[in-house]
C-alpha cells in the first residue's frame, strides 16, 4: 500500500497531464531524451569522478524507474511523467519529501526542447505545487536552478516563487560542483493556489 498522502495521482489542466511515470513510459523517455542531449547536458546530474552525460539507455531508465517507484511507494517522492496534448514530454519529480516539523520537498524537472515555452513547464510546476500542498499534506516547497539556466529560472520566476539565495557548490551537474539560487514557496503564501495565480497571471497579459 502507498504510504504517501495523495500518491499515486493524476493531475490535468487543459492539454497538460501529470501522472506517475510508469514503465511503459520507457521508449518515449529515451527517444525524448536522446533528441535532447545537447539541450539537457549542461542542466544534467552528475557524479564526482564520472564524465558528464545524459543519460538515455532503456536500462538507465528501468534502474531509474524502479528506484524512484520504491522512493513514491515510501513517502519520500511524488515522481510524475509529463504530457502535452497526449504526448511524453518530459519528467517532474517532487523529492526529498521530509515529514516532522519541516513537511517540504524540492522540485526537478526537464522538458523536450520541442515543446519549451508554451507554458507547460509553468503549469506543470503549478498542478505538482498545488498537489504537494493540498493532497500530500506539506508546508513549503523548494526549487534549486543553476544561475545559468535562465529557461529552469524563468518558470518558477513566472509563477512568483521567492528567491532565496545562492547556495555554493551545492550540486553536482554537468561535471562540476555547481552553484544554485534557491527559489521557495510555502502553503500559506498561495492559499488560493498556485495554479490559480498562474492562470491569472496569463489572463492579465
Amino acid at each position: 500500500m502507498d504510504s504517501t498522502p495523495g500518491w499515486p495521482a493524476e493531475l490535468v489542466d487543459g492539454p497538460v497531464t501529470l501522472r506517475g511515470l510508469r514503465s511503459r513510459d520507457g521508449a518515449a523517455w529515451v527517444r525524448v531524451r536522446r533528441q535532447n542531449i545537447d539541450w539537457l547536458l549542461p542542466w544534467e546530474a552528475s557524479a564526482p569522478g564520472a564524465p558528464a552525460r545524459v543519460p538515455t539507455s532503456m536500462a538507465t531508465f528501468i534502474v531509474m524507474w524502479r528506484r524512484l517507484r520504491h522512493e513514491g511507494r515510501h513517502g519520500r517522492c511524488l515522481p510524475f511523467a509529463i504530457f502535452y496534448q497526449g504526448e511524453f514530454v518530459g519528467q517532474l519529480t517532487v523529492g526529498g519529501v521530509t515529514r516532522g516539523s519541516l513537511q517540504g520537498a524540492h522540485l526537478g524537472y526537464w522538458i523536450d526542447r520541442r515543446v519549451a515555452g508554451r507554458g507547460i513547464m509553468p503549469t506543470a510546476v503549478a498542478l505538482a505545487t498545488d498537489h504537494a500542498f493540498w493532497s500530500v499534506g506539506l508546508h513549503r516547497v523548494e526549487v534549486n536552478i543553476r544561475p545559468e539556466n535562465v529557461a529552469s529560472r524563468r518558470v518558477v520566476e513566472k509563477l512568483g516563487f521567492r528567491e532565496e539565495g545562492l547556495r555554493r557548490a551545492f550540486l553536482h551537474i554537468g561535471g562540476e560542483w555547481r552553484d544554485h539560487l534557491s527559489f521557495a514557496l510555502t502553503a500559506d503564501e498561495v492559499p488560493a493556489g498556485l495554479l490559480s495565480r498562474w492562470h491569472r497571471m496569463q489572463r492579465q497579459r
